[in-house]
């Protein structure tokens, strides 16, 4: 027969066991968050040529902007005021809108939507943290840091972003989360 005391050892012990991996499980997700949400700017640079490419744009276009350690070029046009600074883990709320060199608008928001900045393009991975809520920017994105040689297409199936398009974003931060 087995005795109470038996199953009472037993049971303090898996309470001990169901503890400390509660405890290792916490302290782990806490540390892999945190991983997460780490983040080097210039880790991904554009090639030479991209830059090369969008320099010559920008100046024959007599616009003058901040080059980015990734080759990303931009215009900070309000830095904001408000809350914190953006992460890759922030979900942020924008207003924007994306057009091509030439004018053409291919994707706007005139009403805040929210998106987590990690699942961004890597422009805005790279040009939302520069500003906070309030601020408003102005990006120009080599391709390779946009879209790349992957042309974008509307429902209809015609092309709205040709593929190597450097690409113009205004982005307003509504919103940091």
């Amino acid at each position: 027969m087995i005795s109470v005391l038996y199953i009472c050892q037993n049971l303090k012990f898996m309470k001990q066991i169901f503890v400390g991996l509660f405890f290792v499980i916490l302290f782990s997700s806490c540390s892999k968050n945190n991983d997460e949400c780490r983040y080097d700017p210039c880790e991904t640079v554009a090639p030479a040529s991209e830059v090369s490419q969008l320099e010559s744009y920008l100046s024959g276009a007599s616009i003058t902007a901040t080059k980015h350690c990734s080759g990303v070029y931009y215009i900070i046009d309000a830095p904001g005021s408000g809350g914190e600074t953006p992460t890759i883990c922030s979900i942020v709320s924008v207003k924007y809108k994306g057009q091509l060199t030439n004018g053409t608008v291919f994707d706007q928001a005139t009403s805040a939507v929210s998106f987590q900045l990690g699942g961004l393009i890597e422009s805005w991975k790279k040009g939302i943290p520069l500003i906070k809520t309030g601020g408003k920017i102005r990006l120009y994105c080599p391709p390779s840091l946009a879209y790349g040689s992957q042309e974008i297409r509307d429902g209809s199936g015609n092309v709205v972003i040709p593929a190597n398009s450097i690409l113009i974003f205004e982005i307003e931060l509504n919103g940091v989360f």
